[in-house]
């Protein structure tokens, strides 16, 4: 059976200091809760945080929030996938609409990321989703299509047991909008009918599918009592611990 986890993107929040402290609380705060919690939870930190945050960690999980296209070099300020793992981070969340939007990143060039941090041993939590005008106009099932397809789809059955896939409405994020319940359902429902298309049902059934999008301790509840939503991948709400602890007890 797949795995329930919500995981957090701090994105380009807190020093060193100050993300040590939160990752501390949370890893607590996850120790206390035992056997109680429904769910894996893992947190994405900056690159400068991995290695201080590793050292302050034990049940949650460890992401970066990116990786290079390029497995080394003269790449000036880049940090590659094997440097990522170097660190005893688990994952890296590769494709966020923000890396898209604001870096300007494409599917082929997610798919050699996706490539490089398989190889390296990372997990991959791979963004996709559909800005307010696409939909609008109806295209945002060809849009999420063919970001999966022309991202990870060239990736066997056993490798995509690697892979945790985070539903965004790009117009969700960080607006204090949320996708509806159901909303969200019917894209979750549409990937995994992708999934099932591609690899057959039990990759389909295997494969974490999360929402991402102004997820808060209120709706999430709501959220994760859909068939096919596993959990969340949580923004602004993941730095504090006290109302992410409140996303990953809504199981």
């Amino acid at each position: 059976m797949r795995k329930n986890i919500v995981a957090g993107n701090w994105k380009m929040n807190t020093t060193v200091a100050e993300g040590v402290k939160l990752a501390h609380e949370v890893n607590q705060a996850v120790v206390a809760a035992g056997d109680s919690l429904k769910c894996d939870v893992i947190i994405g930190v900056p690159f400068t945080h991995l290695t201080a945050v590793a050292g302050h960690i034990s049940a949650i999980g460890l992401a970066a929030e990116n990786c290079a296209d390029h497995l080394s070099g003269a790449y000036t300020g880049e940090v590659s996938a094997p440097m990522v793992a170097s660190t005893g981070a688990t994952h890296v969340i590769l494709g966020h609409s923000e890396r898209r939007e604001y870096y300007h990143e494409t599917n082929e060039m997610l798919k050699t990321k996706v490539d490089l941090a398989l190889e390296a041993g990372l997990k991959v939590i791979f963004c996709c989703g559909e800005s307010l005008a696409q939909r609008k106009d109806g295209s945002y099932f060809d849009v999420i299509k063919a970001e999966l397809v022309e991202s990870l789809f060239h990736l066997s059955a056993d490798q995509f047991k690697n892979i945790v896939i985070a539903y965004e409405p790009i117009w969700a994020i960080g607006t204090g909008e949320t996708a509806t319940s159901d909303q969200a359902q019917e894209i979750h429902a549409f990937i995994r009918g992708l999934l099932a298309d591609k690899y057959g049902k039990d990759v389909a059934n295997d494969t974490t599918i999360l929402y991402g999008g102004s997820c808060k301790p209120s709706n999430a509840p709501e959220l994760f009592a859909k068939p096919d939503i596993d959990g969340g991948l949580i923004g602004g709400a993941s730095l504090k611990a006290d109302s992410f602890m409140g996303i990953v007890t809504a199981f």
